[in-house]
C-alpha cells in the first residue's frame, strides 16, 4: 500500500532533495497510477515471474525509489495492478455489452470479443497472468471472483444466471485458445459455439 505522502523520505517530496534538483522536479500527483500502469505493461510482456521494481521503475520513467515508496512489495505492487486491470476490464465489458438489445447481436459482439485485435491479446495475457498468480497466492482470488461475478451478472441480462456461468466459462475457455492456436479458429465457428450456448437459454430469456 501507498506510505504516508507525509513521510521525509518520500522521492516526491521536494524538501528531499537538493535546491537543484527541486527546480527540475516536476509536478507529477498521478505518480502513483501511471506505475500501475507500467506494472500492466511489464506483466503483460514478462509475466509475473519476470517482472521487478526495476523494469516497472524504467517503464514508468520514475527513480526506482519512487516504485518502493509507494509500494511496500513487489507483491503489493502487482496485487494493486491487478486490481487496477480487473477494475478497467469489467468496466469495458459492461461498456461492450450496453448497447446489445438481442442474443442475435450479443452472439457478434462476443464473437468479436474473443477474436480481438493486439490490445484484446495484451489483455488476455493479464487475466490469465492473474489467474495464474491467483492459483499461487489466495489473497488475489478475490479479485478473480469480483471479475467473475460481475462478468456473469452482465451477460445474466441476456440468459439464465446458470447459463450465463457456462457462457462466461465457454468464453474463457475460447479466449485462451485464440492465444495459444498457431491457426486462428473461423469466426463462423466460434458465433457458432456461442449461439448453441445462448439457445440453451430458458424460453422466458431467448426473446430479449
Amino acid at each position: 500500500m501507498a506510505r504516508s505522502p507525509q513521510s521525509p523520505q518520500s522521492p516526491d517530496d521536494p524538501g528531499s532533495e537538493p535546491q537543484g534538483a527541486r527546480r527540475a522536479r516536476r509536478f507529477d500527483p498521478e505518480r502513483g497510477a501511471r506505475i500501475l500502469d507500467a506494472a500492466l505493461d511489464v506483466l503483460a510482456e514478462v509475466g509475473v515471474a519476470g517482472t521487478t521494481h526495476r523494469l516497472v521503475a524504467a517503464r514508468a520513467d520514475v527513480p526506482l525509489g519512487s516504485v518502493t515508496y509507494h509500494f511496500s512489495s513487489l507483491a503489493d505492487l502487482q496485487a494493486q495492478a491487478f486490481a487496477r486491470y480487473v477494475e478497467l476490464q469489467s468496466a469495458q465489458f459492461g461498456q461492450l455489452l450496453a448497447g446489445v438489445e438481442t442474443t442475435e447481436r450479443l452472439a457478434e459482439v462476443l464473437t468479436g470479443f474473443v477474436h480481438g485485435g493486439p490490445a484484446r491479446r495484451r489483455s488476455a495475457r493479464l487475466g490469465f497472468e492473474l489467474h495464474l498468480a491467483a492459483l499461487r497466492d489466495p489473497a488475489l482470488r478475490a479479485l478473480t471472483q469480483a471479475w467473475t461475478d460481475h462478468s456473469r451478472s452482465a451477460l445474466a441480462r441476456f440468459t439464465s444466471p446458470d447459463n450465463a456461468a457456462r457462457l462466461d466459462a465457454l468464453l474463457e475457455g475460447m479466449i485462451m485458445h485464440a492465444l495459444l492456436a498457431t491457426v486462428e479458429e473461423a469466426r463462423a465457428t466460434t458465433r457458432a459455439a456461442i449461439a448453441r450456448t445462448l439457445d440453451e437459454a430458458p424460453a422466458t430469456k431467448k426473446g430479449r
